[in-house]
């Protein structure tokens, strides 16, 4: 129950995040006080632990997870998320293909797509970015962190009517304002340490005020 309360928090699916993270909190460490060495009870801790962007922790919980099931899927691609919004961008490619490979049909396949396209941006690889960004539209529609990315992405191309679309589909989606100013956005993050931010504010936040974010 612990993980899905923060997956609901972790994916926007909810208009309780603050409850729902104290619950999920709560019984994730129940959880481990009871079974201090099930992979289960950790990978609870590490959603919690992430969805309160206490992104170190919770790659330690992760970490954790894997040493006691080298195949669990969802802590691979998340330890590779957290080392990246950590500062080891090179790290998060790897981490999603492995998790592709272990799980080709994973109902979560979206967010590694996601993820792998977030480094290519990041790393201004347009067109990569847009074709991983893309596969997770595919696999989800429903999620917004697509869209975001693909207005910001088409955007940096020049391609401002692709743009623009792709940003009412994330505002429509979205279930706060964060795409209303480049300020909100800022606030709401997680956008990294200062190595991440850096490539953050290089890339993406200039592709979504080309596509028309304003910056307050």
């Amino acid at each position: 129950m612990a993980a899905q309360l923060a997956a609901r928090v972790l994916d926007q699916m909810t208009a309780s995040a603050a409850s729902d993270l104290a619950r999920a909190e709560a019984l994730a460490d129940r959880a481990l006080a009871a079974f201090p060495v099930r992979p289960l009870a950790h990978y609870a801790k590490g959603q919690v632990l992430r969805a309160q962007q206490r992104f170190e922790e919770a790659l330690r919980e992760y970490e954790t997870v894997v040493s006691l099931n080298r195949n669990w899927v969802h802590a691979i691609a998340a330890l590779g998320y957290c080392k990246f919004v950590t500062g080891s961008i090179d790290e998060v490619i790897p981490a999603q293909e492995r998790a592709i490979r272990l799980s080709p049909r994973d109902p979560q396949i979206w967010l590694y797509y996601f993820w792998i396209g977030q480094v290519h941006l990041l790393q201004s690889r347009l067109d990569e970015a847009i074709l991983w960004f893309e596969r997770a539209h595919t696999a989800n529609p429903d999620q917004v962190f697509p869209h975001a990315y693909l207005a910001s992405a088409f955007a940096l191309k020049g391609e401002t009517a692709r743009a623009a679309a792709e940003l009412a589909q994330a505002r429509a989606l979205a279930s706060d304002d964060r795409y209303s100013s480049i300020a909100r956005l800022r606030a709401v993050g997680p956008f990294g340490g200062p190595k991440i931010r850096s490539l953050f504010e290089a890339t993406y936040f200039i592709g979504l005020r080309k596509a028309g974010v304003p910056e307050e």
